[in-house]
This record gives C-alpha cells, sequence and structure tokens, in this order.
C-alpha cells in the first residue's frame, strides 16, 4: 500500500464533516518563514499574524514541495510537484519556464464549476491559460511592487475584489493574495535596500505607503537562527529583512479587515503560508529544513474547528489543492494525478502517531542556469536528500549571490578569514550524492549518516519509498544519475531505467 493511500485511508476514517461556508482565501508570503511570535520569534513584531494563529489551526510539519518561487506556485495551484506539473524553475523572462499545457490549475477547476477566482500580487507562473483567474491585480498589469509590496493598494484590489463577489449573492470566490514581501530587491532596485525595506518608508525619495507603519530593528539584539553565519552584514541583512515582515504583517492585517466589513469572515476559509524558505543560506533553493520548512495556518470558520492548537500531521503544499476542493465539494478532474491529500480532517482531530507519515520534494532549477535537481523524503524523524548532480558546485541564485550575507561568507573565505558559520563554503558548494539526516539527534542537518552501517536499513527503506513516489508522479529524471529513462519503441508503455554502466 503506497503512502498516499496509507494516509488517506487514515485520514477519511476520522469522519469528514460537512461544511457550509463557500470561500476561500489563500494568504500567501514570498521567501517568508518562521519569522513571527506565533513561531516563538521573540523579536520580531507580528500581531496580525500572531492573531489569525490564535484563530487558527498552526501546522507545525508543513512544508513546501520545492524551494523556487515559481516551482512552488505551481505547486501549490496545481497540486502537483514541479518535474509533474512542468514548472521546473523561474517563469519570469529570461528563464521562460512554463507548466505544461494540459496541467489543470485549482483556478481553472474552480472556475469551471462557477465559483469565482481571483488573484492579487505575485503571480509568476505560466502559461496564461492553465493558470487564469477572473480577477487579476499582478505584476502583469502593474509594478510588482505596487501589487505585491504596497498594502494599501493591495487592500483597494481586495476591497473591489470582494465587492464585485457579493454583487452576486450566490456566488462562492476563491481568492489569493500573494505578497512580495519580504523577498529581496537584489541586484534589480538595490537603492530601497536589501528587502525593499525602504521603498514606500516615508524616507526621503521613497515615497509612502498610508497603510504602513514601518518597525525598525536593531542588528545586535537579534537571535539568528542556526543557519545564519554570527556576523555584522548578516545581522544587518536579517534587520532589513524583519523590517519588511512588518509590511507583510500589517498587510494581513488590512487584508482581513476587508474580508470582515465585507461580512465575509463567517464563511470563508483563510489559509496562510510561504512559498518557501528565506533566501538566507541552506534556505532558498535548498531541500534543507530551512529551504521547505513553511508556516501555515488554517482558519475555518465553523466553529468546532480547533483553534490556537497545534498539529504535528506531516503536511505538503501539495495537500492545498485537495483541501480546496473538499472545501467546495468538487473532484479533481484527474484524479490519478495528484498525491496530496485533504487537510480539512485535521481541524476537527488529530491523527494517532504516525511516525513514518512523509512528504516528498523535488527541486530541478531555479533560474535556468542553476541546474541541480535534487529529490526529498522526509518523515518526522528522518529525510534523505538525493543530489543528482553531486559532481557540480551548488549553484548560487543572484539575489542571494549580491546579498550582504552571502558577500560576507565569499569575501571571508577568500581571504582565509574566520568564519562564524555552521559550515564552509567549500561544504555548502560540494555535496554528496545522497545526504541522510536523523532530525531528532541532528535538527540543524549537520551530519551525514549515509554509509553507516547501522542506517542501512532505514537508507534502503526512505530510498525505495521516494523512488515509488517519482514513478507514481513520473518523475522523467527519475532514472538519474546511473540510468537512462527509456520511454520509446518496445518500452512505450513500460517506462524502463536503463543503465549507463557505472
Amino acid at each position: 500500500m503506497s503512502w498516499h493511500t496509507e494516509v488517506l485511508l487514515c485520514l477519511v476514517l476520522l469522519s469528514a464533516v460537512p461544511f457550509e461556508a463557500k470561500n476561500v482565501l489563500l494568504l500567501l508570503a514570498d521567501d517568508g518563514g518562521f519569522e513571527m511570535g506565533a513561531y516563538r520569534n521573540r523579536i520580531v513584531q507580528t500581531p496580525f499574524l500572531d492573531a489569525l494563529a490564535k484563530e487558527s489551526l498552526i501546522f507545525n510539519n508543513a512544508y513546501a514541495s520545492v524551494s523556487s518561487c515559481s516551482p512552488s506556485r505551481a505547486a501549490i495551484l496545481t497540486g502537483m510537484p514541479e518535474h509533474q506539473n512542468g514548472q521546473y524553475g523561474l517563469h519570469n523572462g529570461v528563464h521562460n519556464f512554463n507548466s505544461l499545457p494540459k496541467v489543470r490549475s485549482i483556478s481553472s477547476i474552480l472556475g469551471k464549476a462557477g465559483i469565482r477566482t481571483g488573484l492579487i500580487g505575485k503571480k509568476h507562473v505560466g502559461p496564461d491559460e492553465a493558470y487564469r483567474f477572473d480577477y487579476e491585480r499582478t505584476e502583469e498589469q502593474y509594478p510588482i511592487n505596487q501589487v505585491g509590496r504596497n498594502i494599501t493598494q493591495i487592500k483597494l484590489f481586495v476591497r473591489e475584489f470582494l465587492q464585485q463577489s457579493t454583487s452576486h449573492s450566490n456566488e462562492s470566490f476563491f481568492l489569493m493574495v500573494s505578497f512580495h514581501d519580504p523577498h529581496r530587491c537584489g541586484h534589480i532596485t538595490p537603492q530601497y535596500g536589501s528587502f525593499c525595506e525602504r521603498w514606500g518608508s516615508g524616507e526621503e525619495g521613497m515615497g509612502t505607503i498610508p497603510d504602513w507603519h514601518p518597525i525598525y530593528y536593531v542588528w545586535d539584539e537579534i537571535d539568528l537562527p542556526y543557519y545564519m553565519p554570527d556576523t555584522q552584514p548578516a545581522r544587518y541583512d536579517l534587520a532589513a529583512q524583519y523590517t519588511t515582515i512588518s509590511r507583510l504583517d500589517q498587510g494581513v492585517g488590512l487584508v482581513l479587515k476587508e474580508l470582515r466589513d465585507a461580512g465575509l469572515e463567517d464563511d470563508t476559509l483563510v489559509v496562510y503560508t510561504s512559498d518557501n524558505g528565506p533566501p538566507l543560506p541552506a534556505a532558498r533553493t535548498n531541500l534543507y529544513d530551512p529551504g521547505m520548512a513553511e508556516p501555515m495556518f488554517m482558519r475555518s470558520p465553523n466553529k468546532a474547528a480547533r483553534r490556537n492548537e497545534v498539529t504535528y500531521s506531516m503536511t505538503s503544499h501539495l495537500d492545498l489543492v485537495p483541501t480546496i476542493l473538499e472545501w467546495f465539494n468538487l473532484t479533481h478532474p484527474q484524479p490519478n494525478v495528484l498525491t496530496g491529500r485533504s487537510l480539512l480532517p485535521l481541524l476537527f482531530k488529530e491523527p494517532g502517531n504516525q511516525p513514518d507519515d512523509a512528504v516528498f520534494a523535488s527541486q530541478s532549477f531555479h533560474e535556468i542556469t542553476m541546474t541541480y535537481p535534487m529529490r526529498a523524503i522526509r518523515t518526522k524523524r528522518y529525510k534523505l536528500i538525493h543530489n543528482l548532480n553531486y559532481q557540480l558546485p551548488f549553484p548560487i541564485d543572484q539575489d542571494f549571490y549580491v546579498s550582504p550575507t552571502f558577500q560576507d561568507i565569499l569575501n571571508r573565505t577568500i581571504a582565509k578569514q574566520p568564519l562564524p558559520w555552521y559550515k564552509t563554503l567549500r561544504t555548502y558548494y560540494q555535496r554528496p550524492e545522497w545526504e541522510l539526516f536523523d532530525l531528532k539527534m541532528d535538527p540543524t542537518e549537520s551530519r551525514n549518516l549515509f554509509g553507516k552501517s547501522s542506517m542501512k536499513e532505514t537508507f534502503e527503506e526512505l530510498s525505495v519509498r521516494l523512488q515509488k513516489w517519482l514513478e507514481l508522479t513520473d518523475d522523467p529524471f527519475r532514472c538519474s544519475p546511473d540510468g537512462v529513462l527509456q520511454d520509446t519503441g518496445e518500452y512505450l508503455n513500460n517506462p524502463t531505467c536503463l543503465s549507463l554502466g557505472h
């Protein structure tokens, strides 16, 4: 019996509760991590996210299925991993990645069912026919900062969408508000600061976002996460990120107020999460936990639903499409393509202990030059990562490369100066084919246990499960790096891995 079937049967036994509510509001951060009080960050101030968490079921084991922007958004919207939906890397500019033509996103499925769909903020996926919304206010029509960081403008767009939706009293809606914070500004607009923390701040020449009240942080009072080097440039970098977290947080508060003022709060399932981890070392573009572990809350209007409680159930972004479909009492037109499960039963009951429950991750690109396919399985205790291009150095994306944090790591390494970091740049670049971690004993994923005789059975079990998932999701990389997928001629109806002889 497959992992998916096991979990599905388990959750079906938790009687599915009928829902009368009509709408879904999905709030998505861009490169956001656990920078909030609800996840025990004692420095950053996030009163609106914390308030939402208290009204929600809080997920402590939620994971992205890919640690890259466009691929993650495509996975969230299709319920399929990047290698299955075809959005291998960034959609914009020279990267030009798009999902496969036959892919159906949740917006297209809901639209055909008569449910009104909206997207405000960052879109960053394609093609248009696969990801079409009835109401779109994205970077395809406006400057990205105006639709993704200008929380006053976001508020007004949300108001317009809700007014249009309520003009049709029987019409349900799915609205995705996709913030651009706390994404880096990077090399494009460096005058606004590393994280665009100066844009709209009221400083001279920066303009003003009327509803944003910036919060500034003292760099030497920040609690650094373990994967950050303890240097002044890194601390300055994180302090700038925290300021944009305040903009995200206040934006969430404005959106929820619009929902409440429209009289729709009691009819709407609210979900908050982020597309992937923050643009920091070992995080975004990595399948280590800082890259794929995500914050997630789910607030149900059902009075019997769990609130201010934590679920430890292993959860994937691939579960969001099945959840939304069940909320609207719909089925997927191609149910066999989904490997996720509805999360609605968790709103009412925590399942029994499931130590072998697992989530899966798949990364192939970020930018088009960043060819570094990785596949992973994570249980509550173990993680196995398969680095298919392990002969190559791990690639660094442009935004992170120009960041104060990475430039300091690079300069200290070149100058052979001390680097107070839990890795070295060499070990960060050069990775083995297999990485196996015991997360109970080694939560920082610092000790690779692959090859240890005591871990042989664990490795074999996890690698078999991972391979089955790759086959189930039709991964074209599933024979790499030691074989070639042969699916022509006599193998047309039975794709086979043929050995490269090494």
